[in-house]
This record gives structure tokens, sequence and C-alpha cells, in this order.
């Protein structure tokens, strides 16, 4: 970013910042808005808020270069996804304030907590991605597999990638000090980044941990598919957003918050299911990664129902060829799938979930049933 843009979003960022007088004045109605223009809207925001982290950075006595690599980071790796995370805080926050619409103050701040989510999730996939020895994320090379920012020969970033993580993470934090601390839920926004960051943290572990022998399908049960994911992907993916907006618009009842759980995890379970169907199944181009489940021996939904539905010899042949990185074995594995025939397991659990969800749904009186909907249909039969 040059001179004159980070001037011009620094006068952007002033103007909307919560403690500057014409923000706090401007509590009008903002018009509504097609879901095109408020994604726009939500982009034009990340600028902003990466310029708070950037502009820092000199005075902490950091050097061009650093700068250089931290603006890089950002923009690689928080910036790409579809921000279904990060806009359903606004969208949540718009359906819970039942019978008016936003301010222009609320939209911002939900904006900025829903990047607040983008950031972490860019946290855990940087990561994850690491970890798992992944090779695209979003269309692109992961990020430790990408040339090194300051480097002149080509080497990519590798385990710098491990602290680069660790300094997405400090940003949300950054972020949230910035808009937030004067706010009646600033302490319980950070309990809720700091829960989230360490329940996904343990469904990491427990999806690591279940894969260290080859062979051995001890472990690769529904029950600890189920709690893998309900650490890994449910809470940060489908209880944080929600539960960000509750707390803006107010919301401090406890059953309020476990009808959230009760709802959104499941549905985060839902999700991850899809994933995992769409690992084997899905094109890269459409997903924006290579799928690698097999590859790595992951404990995901495909091999557990492969295991439940499988004969004694083709149980055999997954354990000889699943968790093999040789596309031959991968080949091997697919083949069994198709005779096991996962696609129309798969179909018949989609529908099942979807309308035990919707049911589940349907009781709900403590607070919008809609809020949940609207989040389900995001997700229901997505790139399939």
């Amino acid at each position: 970013m040059n001179n004159q843009s980070l001037q011009r979003v620094a006068m952007i960022s002033e103007h909307l910042n919560p403690s500057s007088s014409e923000l706090n004045m401007n509590n009008t109605a903002a018009s509504v808005k097609t879901p095109k223009e408020e994604l726009k809207d939500f982009i034009d925001i990340f600028p902003i808020l990466s310029n708070e982290i950037i502009r820092e950075l000199p005075g902490m006595d950091m050097p061009p270069q650093t700068v250089k690599w931290v603006e890089k980071l950002l923009e690689t790796n928080v910036m790409g996804g579809k921000m279904n995370r990060g806009l359903t805080v606004l969208h949540s926050l718009q359906l819970l304030v039942e019978g008016r619409q936003l301010t222009r103050s609320e939209i911002f701040q939900a904006n900025v907590l829903g990047w607040c989510v983008e950031w972490l999730q860019s946290f855990f996939l940087v990561a994850d991605d690491l970890m798992d020895s992944s090779i695209t994320r979003r269309g692109q090379p992961c990020w430790y597999r990408q040339p090194n920012p300051i480097s002149n020969n080509g080497t990519p970033i590798g385990t710098i990638a491990v602290n680069d993580s660790f300094i997405l993470e400090s940003c949300i934090y950054i972020l949230i000090k910035k808009y937030f601390r004067n706010e009646q839920y600033y302490a319980d926004i950070l309990d809720l980044f700091h829960e989230t960051s360490y329940q996904t943290e343990l469904g990491q572990l427990l999806d690591l941990t279940t894969q260290p022998n080859r062979g051995d399908f001890s472990l690769f049960t529904l029950n600890t598919y189920r709690r893998i994911v309900k650490y890994k992907t449910a809470y940060y993916s489908f209880y944080l957003p929600v539960a960000l907006a509750m707390l803006m618009c107010g919301i401090n009842s406890t059953p309020a918050f476990e009808t959230a759980k009760d709802i959104l995890l499941p549905m985060g379970e839902y999700f991850q299911i899809q994933d995992d169907y769409l690992d084997c199944y899905g094109s890269p181009a459409v997903i924006g990664k290579i799928g690698r489940d097999i590859e790595e021996n992951k404990c995901s939904w495909m091999i557990c129902q492969a295991i439940l539905n499988a004969t004694p010899s083709q149980i055999e042949t997954l354990k000889k060829h699943y968790g093999v990185d040789n596309p031959e074995d991968v080949q091997i594995v697919k083949k069994l799938f198709g005779e096991i025939d996962l696609k129309k397991i798969f179909k018949t659990y989609e529908e099942e979930s979807y309308g035990l969800l919707v049911n589940k749904i349907k009781q709900v009186r403590i607070m919008p049933q809609e809020v949940f909907l609207k989040l389900l249909s995001k997700i229901y039969k997505r790139d399939l």
C-alpha cells in the first residue's frame, strides 16, 4: 500500500473511529442494502483495519521489511475467503434487533467484529496448513509454501508461518481494544474470543492425535469424529459470530446462549461433514484447495462411514491403503468409497440432518428463529 493510500485509509479510519464525536452522533438508521452491497461494504472496511495494524509498526521501531512482511501477511491470509463467518455477525445482529434498522455505527462495529472472526480463521488456517502439509488454500499456495516476501532467492516462508499465525491472532485484540474498549460488553467479547480459540486449539489437538498409527482404525469412530468437529470447527465457525451479535444487542441470558449452542454446534457438524465430502469429491477449482484427508490419515466422516458400511475384506483394503501419500493408494480408497456408495449415504445424511435442524429451529422461542434459518440457508447443498 503506497503512502497516498495509507493517508486516505487513515482519514477514513479516523472518521469511523467509534471514539470520534461524529460517529457517536451518527446514530441514524442506515439504508437497507442488497447482499452484494453488504459484501462490498464489508470488504471496504478491511484496508481500514489492516492500516490500524500497519501504521503502528514504524512507531514500534519495526524496519521497512518487517512492515512489508506484515502487510503481505494480512493481505494474503485474511482476505480471499467467502467471508460468510464475518458477515454472519452483521446478519445475525440485523435479525436480533427486531423492529428497527441498524444504525451506521452498529453496522460498522458488527463488521469490525466480523473481520475479527475472519482474522481468527486466518490464524487457524495458516497454522493448520503447515501442520497438515497442505498444498493450496483459496486457490493459491498455502502461506508457508509461498516465497519469502523479503527474500531474493525464492526461499519459502516455511516455519516462519508459525510466528505469522501468532501475529494474526494478536491483531484481533488490537482491533477489539481500539473499537470496543468503552463498550459494556468489552470483557465479554474478549472472553468469547479467548474461549473460542482454546476450544478450537483443543479440537486441532484431537484431530492431530487421532491419526498417528496408519492402519489402526480403533479411533475412527463417529463419536471421536463429532468431538473433533465440535471443537475444531463448530464453535468458531457458527457459535462465535452469532454469540458476538447477541452480545452487541445486549443479550446476556444464559438460556439464550445455550439455545444458540444447541442449534449452532450441530449445524457446525453438518457443515464439516459437507467439507469432508468435498475434500474427497469436490473440484479444487471450486473449493479452493486440494483435498488431502485420505493422504493425511484423517478421522473424517468419509472413513468413519466407510468403516461402518464396508465388508471385512473392504476394511482390510482400506487399512492397507488409507493414509498413504501416494496417488495410486488414494485412487484405491476412492474406488472403495464408490463401491460402498458413500455418495448416497452422504445425500441421505444431508437431507435427514437438514430436516432435524429445521425442526429444532422451529422450537426456538427465546430469540428469532430467522437467525438460525438464515445461517442454515447459506450452507445447505453448498458447492455440491
